[in-house]
């Protein structure tokens, strides 16, 4: 089997959304997933959206993005037949590469606390969780 980790393009859209829908991740078709709007996110220097291939078949996928002051990594996800082998890790690596790439003296991660494969994902790559911080969000329009 040869395993491959690429950075994608909106080429890649169909691929990405599969993986993040077979994970059981949310897909906002009419909001942050829609194509248009995701063409325009993964176009930008700061962003980058990375897929790991074995024989061609898309099984993770990952975004990183430089704010300029932190870097973050979203929407990690692996195809629900092939978890366990440490590929969450291998996409958290890349983003992680990218990102210090990108002058990102601090990376972070959002993950819901029932999330529990993630939570176990990041804690592998060293990353500490912190509790008493508290997420606030506002989103330009509903379903965003």
């Amino acid at each position: 089997m040869s395993e491959t980790i690429r950075r994608l393009t909106i080429d890649d859209f169909d691929d990405i959304m599969r993986v993040w829908s077979d994970s059981g991740l949310p897909i906002r078709p009419d909001g942050r997933e829609r194509r248009e709007t995701f063409a325009k996110e993964i176009a930008l220097p700061q962003v980058a959206v990375f897929g790991l291939l074995e024989d061609g078949r898309m099984l993770a996928v990952g975004i990183a993005n430089w704010d300029g002051r932190r870097g973050w990594i979203n929407r990690v996800a692996v195809d629900p037949d092939h978890r366990g082998r440490g590929l969450a890790g291998k996409i958290i690596r890349e983003c992680e590469a990218f990102l210090k790439d990108c002058g990102a003296l601090a990376i972070a991660a959002l993950i819901e606390d029932i999330n529990y494969p993630s939570i176990t994902a990041f804690q592998k790559e060293g990353f500490q969780c912190l509790r008493e911080i508290l997420y606030f969000s506002k989103y330009a329009f509903p379903g965003a």
